[in-house]
């Protein structure tokens, strides 16, 4: 009897993915991507965001140590956004063969996953550097050139671009 896995099924199932995911709540995720991705894939898939975070903190450190001061924080808030979205999507499109999957589904799962990790990541640490609340949701604003919640839509956005830009689909 020949085997088919769930994730080649699941891949060509007409139920929304949303449906499947039961909510953006993060254990059904995670659990999902367990269920219906290769581990490999998804280890892979954490190894570049880690990679992605490296770069994403060295910007900051760049950010804050002379972008904002030579070029006033507006400038060097949108400057560093944009050298951001640069550090997500090179990374990304460089090391997209590497990762071994041309899903479009499991692209677009492999983003909202960077998206729940930098999220996580985010919080954890400035709750931990006792930063209050209502100062982390003010990164998620345009305020002063601010590019967060850009930054954040091209996390998502990522693996399934670059595989596009590679014309995998």
């Amino acid at each position: 009897m020949l085997r088919v896995k769930p994730c080649i099924v699941d891949c060509c199932s007409s139920q929304p993915l949303s449906e499947r995911l039961g909510g953006l709540r993060a254990p059904v995720f995670f659990a999902y991507i367990r269920m219906h991705m290769p581990f490999d894939t998804a280890a892979k898939a954490v190894v570049i965001w880690l990679v992605i975070l490296f770069f994403a903190m060295a910007n900051g450190f760049l950010r804050e140590a002379v972008l904002t001061p030579t070029l006033g924080v507006t400038p060097g808030l949108l400057l560093s956004g944009l050298l951001l979205c640069g550090c997500v999507l090179l990374p990304t499109w460089l090391l997209l063969p590497w990762l071994g999957t041309r899903v479009p589904e499991h692209l677009l799962m492999i983003g909202l996953g960077w998206l729940l990790l930098t999220l996580v990541f985010e919080f954890s640490f400035g709750l931990l550097a006792g930063k209050p609340l209502p100062e982390l949701l003010d990164a998620y604003t345009f305020r002063d050139g601010n590019l967060w919640p850009v930054v954040l839509a091209v996390i998502v956005g990522a693996p399934w671009l670059a595989a596009k830009l590679r014309g995998w689909f």
